[in-house]
């Protein structure tokens, strides 16, 4: 038997974004989205309202980052969510990050964020708030690395938003092979 709660914003799982920008004077800002994903195979899509910081600063400087927060940055991920760029002047102190310029965009990657997706900007629609950013390059950290020079998500340890618990969450095992354990059923 099923339990119908209707319309919701729900799924798992959802990611942990950090989006980073730079604001007009060259101050570094961040904020947390849940709402986002993959939309192409060089697009990321990012829901975004049009008044958050993050937003303004995205459509000026045309570029941003995009990192995976990770269970032990959990606190301060979380802050850049609560906390607003509107009223908290340069919030990310608070954070104790510290940021380094993109090669590639212009867009700050936090360097206690192991992973990141640095993104141009394709296009924002303020009525469906939908960001879309043109994925220019993914960096990583070499302590996330495995032996053959991929990102280990045991090493990195990303976090996942749980909407109905109001959680955050660690990805756990791996328990298959894609693209390769349903061809048992072929």
């Amino acid at each position: 038997m099923r339990k119908n709660f209707g319309a919701k914003p729900w799924t798992y799982p959802q990611p942990v974004f950090i989006i980073a920008t730079y604001e007009e004077d060259g101050t570094p800002d961040a904020m947390n989205a849940a709402w986002g994903g993959i939309s192409d195979d060089t697009q990321l899509s990012i829901c975004l309202g049009a008044g958050h910081k993050t937003t303004a600063n995205i459509l000026a400087r045309k570029a941003f980052t995009v990192s995976m927060a990770t269970a032990d940055q959990l606190v301060p991920c979380d802050y850049v969510g609560i906390a607003s760029g509107n009223t908290e002047p340069n919030k990310l102190e608070k954070t104790g990050w510290h940021t380094t310029k993109s090669e590639f965009v212009d867009a700050p990657l936090i360097d206690e964020l192991p992973m990141a997706v640095e993104c141009r900007l394709v296009s924002y629609d303020p009525e469906t708030c939908r960001l879309v950013g043109e994925i220019v390059n993914v960096s990583a950290d070499e302590a996330v690395l495995d032996a053959a020079g991929k990102i280990d998500p045991d090493k990195l340890q990303p976090i996942t938003f749980d909407p109905i618990h109001n959680a955050y969450r660690k990805l756990g095992e791996k328990v298959g092979n894609a693209f390769r354990d349903g061809a048992a059923l072929k």
